[in-house]
């Protein structure tokens, strides 16, 4: 997979697969926010899940090569908490 937020799609191609008799081990992908329903979704559906970078990783990146200042880290850093209710202002 080349993202994952919730992991619904994801795990949708999954059932699919397995419907057709294939074996799922697991599940990659090239970035992931992170988000706890995403976890959540591959916890429940025993699936073992890896990504091979993730929000926080980029941020931090982006602080360390200045494209990004601490403050705006921690703005960014924020959203990932909440992204439906997020609100830049308050």
């Amino acid at each position: 997979e080349d993202l994952v937020s919730t992991g619904k799609s994801s795990l949708q191609v999954v059932d699919v697969l397995k419907q057709q008799g294939l074996n799922v081990i697991g599940m990659v992908s090239i970035f992931t926010y992170g988000f706890p329903v995403a976890t959540e979704a591959f916890t429940n559906a025993s699936l073992p899940y890896y990504s091979l970078t993730d929000y926080p990783t980029l941020i931090d990146s982006a602080v360390q090569k200045g494209i990004v200042t601490a403050g705006q880290q921690e703005i960014l850093l924020k959203w990932r908490e909440d992204p439906a209710g997020w609100n830049p202002v308050s």
